[in-house]
């Protein structure tokens, strides 16, 4: 059985060796993602540039997501390095503090209008919440607190406002460099961090086609107010990211189980593709095999429906790369075994689909959980009719059949789909057409003779957005 849950992966210094590179797009690697948020322009070039050839050593078609840094506020650097901060004693941070400048008694921030965003009573968590400052004075550029968790503080920290409410915009200038290159390299998905609504996501959206790229968009869910404005972020965006280490922080870690498995829900129930995120197999940067705590983090996140998972440290910075994604894989494959996939599903069961092509897709998906169909094939020029179908649960695989190279790597993170190679203008028949479908399904060794198969496709063959019927077929 093809493992149905997409794998995405973290590229970084541990990955800057074409063959360990090679080797995890082997092991499982689906979709590449590029941290915006370290590194430059030119280390995301190269890397990419070693991503694509690795997909070509390989093989097989790799997905790029860009992730764009956003607004991340974080205190600057130490003159030390590190401080140490005990429970009870006062800290400052300044933000017309030397960045260079940090002690045990205070420490410069680079967003400079964090004093205007907070006020005495609120509580700053520093470093994914592990340092907790309670605010008690605010004046000028300096921000006067004290220590309700102590511990080791070192530089660069990130640093979030529980409860949200930090008025950075979603786009930074640093960010909007990015998206130049995200259009320059024609990459297939940017992700934008920290984003706040709708507005956000349509903004990013407007400034890479301005750009002239093509990309689809991921909103990252990570501040309180994207969890207020959760259905209008997720129309507004094409893939959801379930961020879960910003979101923990703004939210409490309390009620992120469940936030997860509602933005997942909702995702998947708008049409739209959903990535569980952040610190799935985090033991693994250091250890060669998983916790079973993060066994279990992940395969719930696969029995939830999420679209993929998604390692960051683990094969960025980790010693073992190539181990975490196929850690990663046989986590999936074992959870997939256990979900139930021919369920009565209560997907889109009500309302009304938005055309021809929802309609066909899910028709495809009723058919095929109630028959011994082996294969689901969709002459698609977009993507969007296996997007649909991959929303329904189930067991079989669905092939988009494409002529285009851009929609081949963008399937790559969507459910149960895989590409293939397939040009649909060069049949002059329907009899030339079944006959180059059933050699290729046999030459990839994905059916047997005699074999059903579903059909999708359009009246005219090669246009986007034509999908019209569906055929059952048995393969000759």
């Amino acid at each position: 059985m093809l493992r149905r849950t997409k794998i995405v992966a973290t590229v970084g210094p541990a990955t800057d060796d074409i063959a360990v590179l090679t080797d995890m797009v082997r092991a499982g690697l689906d979709v590449v993602r590029l941290n915006a948020s370290h590194g430059t322009v030119e280390d995301r070039r190269r890397r990419l540039g070693m991503v694509r050839e690795a997909a070509h050593r390989a093989d097989k078609c790799v997905g790029v997501l860009l992730d764009l840094g956003g607004p991340k506020i974080r205190i600057e650097s130490f003159r030390d390095k590190k401080v140490m901060l005990q429970e009870g004693q006062l800290f400052t941070l300044d933000t017309a503090l030397d960045p260079k400048a940090g002690t045990a008694e205070e420490v410069g921030v680079a967003y400079k209008g964090l004093p205007k965003d907070v006020g005495p009573g609120d509580a700053l968590l520093i470093g994914d919440g592990q340092i907790v400052l309670g605010v008690e004075r605010v004046s000028g550029t300096r921000i006067e607190t004290r220590v309700r968790v102590g511990g080791e503080l070192s530089d660069r920290k990130g640093l979030n406002r529980q409860g949200g409410g930090i008025s950075a915009p979603a786009i930074s200038e640093k960010d909007r460099e990015d998206i130049r290159f995200a259009a320059e390299e024609q990459v297939d998905y940017m992700a934008v961090s920290f984003a706040r609504d709708a507005a956000d996501i349509e903004q990013a959206r407007t400034l890479i086609r301005q750009a002239g790229g093509d990309a689809r968009i991921v909103a990252k869910v990570e501040r309180n107010e994207a969890v207020a404005n959760l259905s209008g972020i997720i129309d507004a965006a094409d893939v959801v990211m379930v961020a879960r280490g910003d979101l923990g922080v703004e939210m409490g870690y309390a009620e992120l189980t469940g936030l997860q498995k509602t933005i997942i829900h909702q995702t998947r129930g708008r049409n739209r593709v959903v990535i569980t995120a952040t610190q799935m197999m985090e033991s693994m940067i250091q250890n060669p095999v998983p916790t079973r705590a993060e066994v279990s983090d992940v395969a719930n996140a696969v029995m939830d429906g999420t679209d993929a998972v998604m390692l960051s440290a683990e094969t960025a910075a980790g010693r073992y790369p190539v181990k975490a994604v196929e850690a990663m894989a046989q986590v999936i494959e074992g959870a997939e075994k256990y979900q139930l996939t021919h369920s009565r599903t209560r997907h889109r069961t009500e309302g009304q689909f938005k055309g021809s092509e929802e309609a066909i897709a899910m028709a495809v998906m009723y058919t095929a959980n109630h028959m011994k169909v082996r294969a689901i094939v969709a002459l698609t020029e977009s993507g969007a009719t296996p997007l649909w179908m991959s929303r329904i649960r189930s067991d079989i695989p669905i092939y988009a059949f494409t002529r285009h190279e851009p929609t081949r790597r963008r399937v790559t993170i969507y459910r149960g789909v895989y590409p293939v190679i397939f040009d649909v203008t060069r049949a002059n028949s329907t009899g030339e057409l079944y006959g180059a479908l059933f050699s290729r399904l046999l030459e990839l060794d994905l059916v047997k003779r005699r074999d059903l198969v579903i059909l999708t496709k359009g009246e005219l063959s090669g246009v986007q957005g034509g999908t019209n019927s569906m055929q059952i077929l048995q393969v000759a």
